[in-house]
């Protein structure tokens, strides 16, 4: 029997257990989307949104947060400076809708520069210090994503739970713009999230996520934030520590309205794959093996077979069958995390739908640029982030190398 007869075998069953893990993913999202809500009391809830910059549809963004439809919240906007334009923005909203929002509180923070963290993990700090007692949950956004106005209703229903301390969803990339480059970063970041669903591997997403003071201050959540650039990583790695799960909210995922470039995309991509090395190698390793198991699959597949048809080896067709399984596999992936947000995000289906074409039509494609880009970040631990260069040296200590 041919060496590679019993690779066949292994590549084709790696194949299909993926595929099953993600239809799971794909049929867990949609059920707890499609669940109704019953009434239930709404805790007292700060929000805290750290800016930087002008972000694409930034007004639009800072708005979706005063429109919760929730009764009991406070809203904190945190900024380093006020000669960052993100501030003025921010208040020019805050005079228009702030008579109008549920909010009972809502205040434009000036945190200053951070010395020994990342910006926006300062920024989150210097908000959680104006939290009153009292407050139940702890929910943060992000400036360049648009939230529903259930959003913070829905985050904080999981956490009702015991054990259930991290609530999460995550973003969507909506292109603005429909060049090359914006739908690859819409059609990779779609197949991160593909793989977020009812498993303990979740980890947040910190621009929409939230836990319980409770269970923020047990875990002395603020402590390790103190020389992290991750808040993310590091809020989830302590909370699994101490045997807390992190529910993903399929409902919160929010869509981002970003154009980029290649050189832009490629910045982004190895700085948020060096992050998950550096903070959860674990997961680096899990995405590093399926995405080469998904390019080797396929075109080594391709190669096998016609190897195996030159030489007129037995077992022809089991050698065919994977670059097909792989392939086929990879297009209804696509299909389905398409298929998902179409009905999460339906709204805006009409600007999604050429990015979901392209993630159909490109997913081989798709598949080699984000090997390079993981295996890009297995190099280095600089990175630049939001204009400001950090190096990381290991979970708990980050390094400001220039502003």
């Amino acid at each position: 029997m041919a060496w590679y007869y019993y690779i066949a075998w292994i590549a084709i069953l790696a194949q299909l257990l993926v595929f099953y893990y993600v239809i799971r993913n794909y049929r867990y999202a949609l059920s707890r989307y499609a669940r109704k809500r019953q009434p239930a009391p709404e805790p007292g809830a700060a929000m805290i949104i750290p800016c930087k910059g002008l972000d694409s549809r930034f007004q639009t963004n800072i708005a979706s947060y005063f429109k919760q439809d929730y009764g009991n919240y406070r809203l904190f906007f945190v900024v380093e400076d006020k000669t960052d334009p993100a501030y003025a923005k921010i208040c020019e909203v805050k005079d228009t809708l702030g008579h109008e929002s549920k909010a009972v509180d809502v205040q434009v923070l000036i945190a200053g520069p951070s010395a020994s963290c990342s910006q926006k993990t300062h920024n989150l700090l210097y908000g959680l210090d104006h939290v009153p007692d009292g407050t139940e949950i702890l929910a943060f956004g992000d400036s360049d994503v648009c939230v529903h106005a259930d959003w913070l209703s829905r985050l904080a229903w999981p956490l009702r739970q015991s054990g259930r301390s991290v609530a999460t969803g995550y973003r969507w990339f909506v292109p603005t713009k429909n060049n090359l480059a914006s739908l690859a970063m819409s059609a990779m970041n779609a197949g991160v999230a593909q793989f977020l669903g009812n498993s303990r591997f979740n980890h947040a997403w910190g621009g929409s996520m939230a836990i319980r003071t409770e269970d923020f201050r047990r875990l002395q959540i603020a402590q390790a934030w103190q020389h992290t650039l991750s808040d993310d990583f590091s809020l989830s790695y302590t909370a699994k520590r101490a045997g807390m799960r992190v529910v993903f909210v399929p409902a919160c995922i929010v869509p981002s309205f970003e154009d980029t470039t290649w050189p832009a995309l490629y910045e982004f991509a190895r700085r948020q794959f060096l992050i998950t090395r550096v903070y959860v190698p674990g997961t680096w390793w899990a995405g590093f093996l399926l995405s080469f198991g998904s390019v080797v699959g396929f075109w080594g597949g391709l190669a096998m077979a016609g190897y195996a048809a030159a030489t007129h080896a037995e077992h022809i067709v089991l050698y065919a069958a994977v670059p097909a399984i792989f392939f086929a596999t990879q297009v209804l992936r696509a299909v389905l995390r398409q298929s998902m947000v179409m009905q999460i995000l339906g709204e805006y289906g009409p600007q999604l739908l050429r990015a979901a074409v392209a993630d159909v039509l490109g997913c081989w494609l798709w598949s080699i640029l984000l090997f390079v880009y993981i295996l890009s970040s297995a190099f280095g631990r600089t990175i630049r982030w939001r204009g400001i260069r950090y190096r990381l040296d290991s979970p708990t200590q980050t390094a400001i190398l220039s502003n």
